[in-house]
């Protein structure tokens, strides 16, 4: 029997989630809750279209001559991918054999044992830090972080290269204090080859009114230039 996963989305020709030009995957469902999520409507894990793997490899070995003139490949996103981990280790296992660069966009909230398989076809892993604070984290989020300080660590065990990622969130996520524990958790990871951070901005809130859902950061600012220069110092330090 083929494996079958709930798929929200396909990007075609992205140059944001990875090295190169990117098949984007985006995988339907989602565990956390994030205040500002700008993908709001995959985090219901019931919908989305099913696809097999095999009808998901037909869609990317069209951009093929792109990925590999450009160095890129196939990016997993969300959602959160490792709530649907036997198709997309299924998916990764497959590309690697076809010989594409694999990367996982995720972030981080699941049990070692269910990531184990995927990651083992995985060859870049960009990694959301929401915060390092576990009572912010769920503040932010609905969930605390441990799951994901796990997961973090076992990327370092693995030694599996890492981008990550932060998004700047005026009044939530950029104190010094904020940004400081964020650096420490980036330090102890130790296979880290890139921070970015990712200025807060309301592009999505157009999918929370189309689902009739509240917007809950109706007032919250896009941070300036120098808080974004400033945050980067701080996480890369």
């Amino acid at each position: 029997m083929q494996t079958k996963g709930r798929i929200h989305s396909f990007e075609t020709l992205g140059t944001l989630d990875g090295p190169g030009i990117r098949f984007i995957v985006f995988m339907q469902g989602c565990p956390l809750r994030c205040l500002y999520c700008h993908n709001r409507d995959t985090w219901d894990p019931s919908e989305g279209r099913i696809y097999t793997v095999e009808q998901v490899m037909d869609e990317l070995r069209k951009y093929k001559s792109y990925m590999d003139f450009s160095g890129g490949g196939i990016t997993v996103s969300g959602g959160e991918p490792t709530m649907q981990p036997e198709f997309v280790a299924a998916l990764l296992k497959k590309c690697k054999e076809e010989g594409y660069h694999t990367a996982l966009d995720t972030n981080g909230y699941t049990d070692i044992d269910k990531a184990e398989e995927l990651l083992n076809y995985t060859d870049l892993v960009l990694l959301d830090i929401k915060h390092a604070i576990s009572e912010k984290h769920k503040e932010i989020t609905g969930v605390e972080n441990g799951k994901i300080l796990n997961f973090a660590k076992y990327l370092s065990i693995k030694n599996i290269p890492v981008w990550i990622r932060y998004v700047l969130l005026p009044g939530y996520t950029d104190s010094y204090e904020d940004l400081k524990a964020a650096s420490e958790i980036i330090k102890s990871i130790g296979c880290v080859q890139k921070v970015e951070v990712l200025p807060y901005h309301k592009l999505g809130k157009f999918k929370w009114d189309k689902l009739g859902a509240y917007y809950p950061l109706q007032n919250v600012r896009e941070p300036s230039s120098d808080e974004i220069a400033h945050a980067y110092s701080v996480l890369s330090g």
